[in-house]
């Protein structure tokens, strides 16, 4: 649609986790670093929570491009699996070919084998996990088991979990109090600080082949950041609209009207102009105690 007119080779606020995006924000850049650092001391168990639209799963694809060249990687994205499925899901992720009918016990011996193959080969296995607070119970309680897997010296099998913060309030319940106990690393993603967005939506116009000046002017960065609250999902949803709007009215640069057309069109964005119930409580509690103090002066009865 506006590649041509903003000169783009590519849309720079697509909604897919594309690595070639990855923006190394401080907090994204400090979750990467507890994950990489936690599966290199072979720890076990690891835990990312963040919101909805932080970028968790980008950042999971990320982990996966860094861990490739020196660990086997299982990646798992579907967190509807039951218990058996999970191991089955592990089986064909470690290159097995198990029958659907074959029973739990061999199943995880041929899982075991392969582990014990590609820890001997110095590749030493890592599951990851996305939507993790989707899992049911007998499914994490599996994942919990196959960690039980080790030789006199270490792990056999490492995971590695993406969620949102839900989990953390199933985990703190007492029959998850065994895997809670595992985990040994949890590290809560944050959204972007505000001078992060802006930071954040150069780099993604540049890697998208702009090579011009700002395309979003002072006003445009500061709506999307009211806008986005911070949550790159909402940055690039916010973005997107607004090269739109600029688009059909041919310019070449996103104001803050731009932008205001953008917030207006996104349910989940905060507009400037929206005030959240407490604010209009506080409101409202201030305009009585008003007509009450003015009734007060006036000599009449405060009703």
């Amino acid at each position: 649609m506006y590649l041509h007119h903003f000169g783009f080779s590519d849309y720079p606020f697509r909604l897919t986790p594309d690595t070639g995006f990855f923006f190394n924000s401080v907090p994204h850049r400090d979750a990467l670093n507890m994950l990489l650092v936690a599966v290199r001391a072979n720890e076990g168990f690891v835990l990312l929570t963040g919101e909805v639209g932080t970028g968790k799963t980008l950042l999971c694809r990320q982990l996966l491009a860094e861990l490739e060249r020196d660990f086997c990687t299982a990646w798992i994205p579907n967190p509807h699996l039951n218990a058996n499925g999970v191991r089955q899901a592990l089986a064909e992720e470690l290159g097995l070919d198990p029958a659907r009918n074959l029973g739990q016990h061999r199943l995880l011996s041929m899982i075991n084998r392969r582990l014990l193959e590609q820890t001997e080969a110095g590749r030493p296995v890592v599951v990851v996990l996305d939507e993790c607070q989707s899992m049911p119970d007998d499914a994490l309680e599996a994942l919990r088991l196959l960690t039980n897997l080790e030789t006199e010296r270490s792990r056999l099998l490492q995971v590695v979990m993406f969620a949102q913060p839900e989990l953390e309030q199933r985990l703190a319940q007492h029959r998850l109090r065994q895997l809670r106990q595992r985990i040994t690393f949890h590290h809560r993603l944050e959204p972007l600080a505000a001078d992060a967005v802006e930071d954040y939506l150069e780099f993604r116009v540049i890697r998208a082949g702009h090579g011009g000046e700002p395309l979003f002017d002072g006003g445009a960065v500061r709506a999307i950041v009211r806008g986005s609250r911070g949550i790159p999902r909402l940055v690039n949803v916010l973005a997107h609209k607004a090269l739109l709007v600029a688009y059909g009215r041919g310019s070449h640069r996103v104001n803050r009207s731009c932008v205001g057309r953008a917030v207006r069109d996104t349910d989940d964005a905060t507009s400037s102009n929206a005030r959240s119930p407490a604010v209009w409580a506080m409101g409202a509690v201030a305009v009585l105690m008003l007509l009450g103090f003015g009734a007060y002066l006036q000599g009449m009865p405060v009703p």
